[in-house]
């Protein structure tokens, strides 16, 4: 199968790497995820050994398939690694996906760092890819969450009740957002604005 995504895909900023999960990867990424913080809102708990192995072992299978395209983030100034992100919900026929499982360790939540890493990934999906719709979507009462995309751009679309079950067995509303083609050059410059006055306040 020739999938959409090219594999390997490297997004080089100057804060951080997207660098393609690799089993390698594992050990490191699973000391960051155990802190629960991370998965409150999350319909699997990553901090979980088991869970998270399952998870991203499964997510390494759905890339072959050309279904998922994960992420992990290097931060470049330690050179370690401090999260995870992908592209999911992949549609090459209708030039759409998701951007989502983002997360990061606490200690960096608030900076540029998630402004960076959205940066790179739209600006492939939209420039590489040539994506017409980039879909992103949280837990409705996930409110940090929900202002993190809405300062990238993302437009709100609505509430999808009772969309998921967690693996807590607990129930998710979702609350959507979408980037548009058209939405792009004033997305991409209010991003790359945002990005540099967060990195001069830090």
């Amino acid at each position: 199968m020739d999938n959409w995504i090219k594999h390997p895909i490297i997004l080089t900023g100057k804060l951080v790497d997207l660098i393609p999960l690799d089993k390698s990867h594992f050990d490191e990424l699973l000391l960051v995820a155990k802190d629960k913080r991370i998965w409150e809102f999350l319909p699997k708990d990553g901090s979980d050994t088991e869970k998270f192995l399952t998870e991203y072992n499964d997510t390494l299978v759905e890339r072959e398939k050309g279904n998922h395209y994960p992420f992990v983030i290097l931060h470049k100034q330690t050179d370690k690694l401090i999260g995870s992100t992908r592209l999911f919900d992949i549609h090459p026929q209708y030039r759409n996906l998701e951007i989502g499982w983002t997360w990061l360790h606490p200690d960096y939540w608030g900076t540029a760092i998630n402004f960076e890493c959205k940066l790179l990934l739209l600006t492939y999906c939209f420039e590489t890819l040539k994506t017409i719709r980039v879909q992103l979507k949280t837990s409705d009462n996930n409110l940090r969450s929900r202002r993190a995309i809405e300062k990238i751009g993302g437009q709100f679309e609505g509430i999808l009740r009772k969309d998921r079950i967690r693996d807590n067995g607990t129930i998710r509303n979702s609350a959507y957002y979408s980037i548009l083609d058209n939405e792009w050059e004033n997305v991409r410059h209010s991003l790359a604005q945002r990005l540099e006055e967060t990195k001069a306040h830090r």
